[in-house]
């Protein structure tokens, strides 16, 4: 498990770009949404698919985030491995 937090969490600065452009879909699909709402109801389709695709793909990059923060707490409160088990001076 900790590989695949290793893999998600390598790049925490691609993942927030991910993750606000995930965001930022969101928003234009929750436009598309409203425009719907005031005229044709393809648009509404259009921005629903449009949600679904933003949703994923903010999800990914906030699991990159996630696994970014788990890993730093897991390796700070790990004791470590480096040292000697040798105490004899």
């Amino acid at each position: 498990m900790i590989k695949l937090l290793e893999k998600l969490g390598q790049d925490p600065q691609r993942s927030l770009k991910l993750f606000l452009y995930g965001l930022g879909l969101f928003v234009i699909g929750l436009l598309f949404v409203a425009l719907g709402y005031f005229h044709h109801h393809l648009w509404q389709i259009m921005g629903v698919v449009i949600l679904a695709i933003a949703c994923l793909i903010a999800a990914w990059g906030y699991l990159g985030i996630f696994a970014n923060r788990w890993l730093n707490i897991i390796y700070r409160t790990r004791p470590n491995q480096k040292r000697s088990t040798n105490t004899n001076p």
